[in-house]
């Protein structure tokens, strides 16, 4: 009896019903939606006026009612209790709540499908299921009502869980199924809502771990989107279409398939508009009007974007055509936003308006949305490939055997710096075991790893193979810093970016001196007309003649072409033809200029303008092989005297004895070096010794006296990066902070003399009175945070001015320099070697070889070891004027004048100035000019950034001997 119930049941499930019918079906669901509404603003209204006048009471009885408050504090904490079960259980972080929300949507999923099923049925489809199919279908809904309330319970919000979107879907389609029990008539009516959940594909399939990266995600987003929207429409025509107007009789119905709805709403979304199938009632015609507005927008948006991504994924997955001529690079590792958008920034400054040059970026995963903009915005440049530089074949794509060189990045911040270094390297021995003549260029974050790329086959310097060790670089610098306070700041504008013309201009007092000139350091080959002159007397000529300050050069020696880069070298070198040098320049044009120059024709020119290429360099340049020979003989390190010259005084000869550096013959020192005569050599001191406690302590920054030091280095932490850059070098910003307060109140007198001595390194002066800092941050803009001035309510009102004087004053080390070395090697890895030896003495293969067989460790050097000129590097050094070691320079003197002073009396190269910003200037500030102007007037407070050679005495003890000379 009863099964035959559910089966009328089933026959009456009509597309047509009375409006009492409807009402019937739609009442219920108004009911409990308004119903509950009301409820919820009801009680929101007495909690809200409860709340009111509790408060009232407390405020004239005080302390008197102090019971109702424990009381709901224990009652809501038993709440708390059980709410918080309930949002474990509904949440899908645990494996109960990821099963209960798929289970919820597989659920709505065949609820849906009972939905079309029933539709046939009506529509005279002849589909016919098992009665039981009814009981399936309440028992869907009937646990749709459980998970109903357990959402409810765990809300925190009920008002805007009972607005939201599957709520609504369940408030109009659970209680029809049980008004269909009461009236023993099924009525389809709303149930096409169930579509809406459709939506919730997205979530599950991210749960299942079936889309896991952005393309996937939002493809599955948009598409769920689109037929979810798409269901629902024509769900909802099918039911006003089959049911009429409900105000007009007779009904203006009309039978239609729901296949034709479907048919309708796509025609509509796509402005179409074939005109076959049309709405008649009042209510279609109205949803039209307003799903033409939304689903047009929705079909425009949505399908082309569906279109572009699965394109895009397509030609992520093609191969680059090698066009012959065509220079391109390969560049992969860590391809993220970050270091993509500062490699680009960085390697198109380094050819401005001449970019010829394409960028192919090898990725291992799918580029975000954030990065594909920034493809799109350089499409011009870069094209990116989905693939991995340890498969032969995504190599093959990019066609890594053409290319000009492979660039390959490294994570700086990765909290695994050796497991980051050890994936670069098998990225360049998949490159060279399958194209060994491609150039590599990488960067590797700790130096101790470098030991690994020699034994890779086919790993050759000479084709250009470079190692930017981040570690060793980022770690010579601070170091030098502290050393010559500004340095950075200076070797930043010089190499990498623009000066701060700016700043100089605002703390210059002759503006005109300044000119918009920005310098950088280049190179180029030296005139041979140069050969068998000593570098002091070509630096000295370039800089007359030429306006070019000479840094240094480049020596080849050996069968192998080995060479080495000497900065300031002694009198005993000698420069032999096909020299390159390393200028100090504002354009390419200038430095050609040293090539270019000939004795017989540019002796007696005064204007470098003039100088130009002229027509008698054949014939002086026709000489016999054995006299090539010679000269390439004695460019070599002779043992003899060093030729006197005309117009320099040179300095005697530089030697060791017994391991200790002698500058007239007398012991002034004890210099103890490893075997290399790279390092310096001390008694090992353990760890545990040397380490105090955390700089963000005050009583462990007393404990060390910070407030005495000579300099203070502030390193980043090697935490794990945070989504947002500002907060990746909240500890040094912090400690930086922390330091500075323990500084005292600074005064004029005689700092700027302590300063100086200091420089000098005189260590028996008085403390500094403001501590001297230099940090190091891993993202540039946190600068802001250092730099940021104190409140206008200071004691010294003029410090409102001093807000960006850290970066200038190099007190500020940033990652960001370290990562445009990439893009400078590419283009001239002779430059990367000349910093290297400026700050940490330079690196060889054959030193890298004889530290490996070393193993890392390093020993003294034995008593009678005797040190070859090459080692004796030249040292950096910040030189006040008043000093008797720059005597005879007067305050009318310009920056020519003391260059050619200090070169002619001490071989000393000055190349830049640090210069105290103009008053007020209470903490004495200074700023950083590289390569002044010649004609740039010199001021008594002037410091001078110098290249000293390393038997010129910096401290006292020497420097009293070399007084008595002058």
């Amino acid at each position: 009896m009863q099964s035959k119930v559910i089966h009328n049941m089933t026959r009456k499930s009509d597309l047509t019903c009375t409006l009492h019918f409807q009402l019937a079906f739609i009442i219920p669901s108004l009911f409990v939606f308004l119903g509950g509404l009301f409820t919820i603003l009801a009680f929101r209204l007495a909690r809200y006026t409860y709340g009111f006048v509790l408060e009232q009471i407390w405020r004239k009885k005080g302390k008197d009612v102090w019971w109702p408050c424990k009381r709901k504090q224990t009652s809501v904490y038993w709440i708390r209790v059980f709410f918080t079960q309930v949002e474990m259980m509904l949440s899908a972080q645990t494996s109960m709540g990821c099963v209960l929300v798929i289970l919820v949507f597989l659920l709505n999923i065949g609820s849906l499908i009972i939905y079309f099923v029933n539709l046939a049925e009506a529509e005279g489809y002849k589909i016919s299921f098992p009665d039981s199919i009814i009981y399936v279908d309440t028992g869907f809904n009937a646990f749709f009502l459980f998970y109903f309330g357990l959402r409810f319970v765990a809300a925190d919000d009920k008002l805007r869980f009972w607005l939201e979107l599957n709520s609504l879907v369940d408030f109009f389609t659970i209680p029809p199924v049980f008004v269909s029990y009461y009236l023993d008539r099924n009525w389809l009516g709303l149930r096409f809502l169930r579509a809406l959940r459709l939506f919730e594909l997205p979530r599950i399939l991210q749960f299942l771990r079936v889309t896991k990266n952005n393309y996937s995600i939002k493809l599955s987003k948009l598409f769920a989107v689109f037929i979810g929207t798409w269901l629902t429409a024509a769900g909802f025509i099918h039911l006003v279409e089959n049911n009429g107007d409900p105000w007009v009789q007779p009904a203006n119905s009309q039978s239609i398939s729901y296949f034709k709805c479907m048919y309708l709403v796509m025609v509509t979304m796509s402005t179409v508009g074939y005109g076959d199938v049309v709405v008649q009632t009042a209510l279609g015609r109205t949803f039209i009007i307003f799903f033409i507005i939304g689903g047009l927008v929705l079909f425009a948006n949505i399908i082309p974007e569906v279109v572009e991504i699965v394109e895009s994924h397509k030609s992520y997955k093609s191969s680059y055509e090698v066009v012959s001529g065509k220079n391109y690079i390969v560049v992969c590792g860590n391809i993220t936003l970050e270091s993509v958008t500062t490699f680009l920034q960085d390697f198109l400054l380094q050819d401005t308006g001449n970019v010829c040059t394409e960028i192919l970026f090898l990725g291992e995963s799918l580029p975000s949305l954030e990065l594909e903009a920034v493809f799109k915005c350089y499409s011009a440049y870069t094209t990116f490939f989905y693939g991995s530089a340890l498969n032969s074949g995504d190599l093959k794509r990019v066609g890594m055997e053409s290319a000009n060189a492979c660039l390959i990045l490294a994570d700086v911040c990765s909290p695994q710096p050796y497991t980051e270094d050890t994936c670069n390297i098998m990225r360049v021995l998949s490159i060279k075991n399958h194209y060994p003549n491609t150039r590599v260029i990488l960067q590797i974050i700790q130096s101790h790893n470098k030991v690994h790329l020699p034994n890779i086959p086919n790993w050759d310097w000479r084709r250009g193979d470079n190692i930017i060790c981040l570690a060793e670089l980022k770690l010579g610098f601070i170091a030098q810093s502290c050393l010559v306070p500004g340095l950075s700041t200076l070797l930043t504008s010089l190499f990498i970016g623009k000066e701060n013309t700016e700043t100089k201009r605002k703390h210059l007092k002759d503006k005109m001196l300044l000119g918009d000139k920005d310098y950088k350091v280049m190179t180029f080959q030296l005139s041979n007309d140069f050969a068998d002159m000593t570098f002091i007397e070509v630096c000295r000529l370039c800089f007359v003649k030429l306006n070019l300050v000479l840094l240094g050069i480049e020596l080849k020696f050996g069968s192998r072409g080995e060479s080495t880069i000497l900065i300031n070298p002694s009198a005993r070198i000698k420069l032999h033809r096909n020299t390159m040098g390393f200028f100090i320049a504002h354009s390419l044009a200038e430095v050609k200029k040293a090539q270019f120059y000939c004795k017989a024709c540019h002796s007696d020119v005064q204007d470098p303008e003039q100088i130009k290429k002229c027509h008698c360099k054949r014939r002086l340049h026709s000489r016999s092989f054995s006299e090539i020979l010679k000269l390439r003989s004695e460019s070599l390190v002779s043992h003899g005297e060093p030729a006197k010259s005309r117009s320099l005084i040179v300095l005697p000869p530089q030697r060791f004895v017994d391991g200790v550096l002698d500058v007239r013959g007398k012991e002034n020192s004890r210099v103890i070096l490893d075997p290399t005569g790279r390092f310096h050599w001390c008694d090992a001191v353990p760890l545990q010794e040397a380490l105090l406690g955390s700089a963000l302590c005050c009583a462990d920054l007393r404990a060390v006296n910070v407030r005495d030091c000579s300099a203070c280095a502030i390193l980043s932490s090697n935490t794990i990066a945070s989504s947002n850059p500002s907060l990746v070098d909240t500890e040094s910003i912090l400690a930086t902070l922390n330091i500075r307060s323990m500084q005292d109140k600074p005064s004029s007198a005689s700092l700027d003399a302590v300063f100086r001595r200091r420089a000098l390194g005189n260590q028996s002066e008085p403390c500094y009175k403001r501590i001297p800092i230099t940090t190091e941050l891993k993202s540039s803009p946190n600068a802001q945070f250092i730099n940021q001035a104190p409140s206008g309510n200071s004691a010294i009102p003029e410090q409102d001015q001093l807000s960006t004087t850290a970066a200038p004053a190099g007190a500020i080390f940033s990652d960001s320099f370290l990562n445009s070395l990439l893009s400078m090697t590419y283009y001239n890895h002779h430059i990367l070697a000349l910093l290297q030896t400026l700050v940490t003495s330079g690196t060889s293969p054959a030193l890298e070889e004889q530290l490996l067989e070393m193993d890392s460790r390093l020993s003294r050097s034995p008593d009678d070891m005797v040190q070859n000129a090459s080692q004796l590097r030249c040292k950096l050094a910040l030189l006040p004027l008043s000093e008797r070691l720059l005597m005879g320079v007067m305050r009318e003197d310009s920056f020519g004048d003391v260059y050619c002073k200090a070169l002619d009396l001490f071989g000393i190269l000055c190349f830049g100035l640090y210069r105290l910003m103009e008053e007020p200037n209470p903490y004495k500030n200074r700023f950083v000019i590289a390569r002044p102007a010649s004609d740039l007037k010199m001021l008594p407070t002037d410091l001078l950034f110098c290249l000293v050679p390393f038997n010129i005495a910096t401290t006292d003890g020497q420097r009293g001997e070399m007084e008595s000379r002058l």
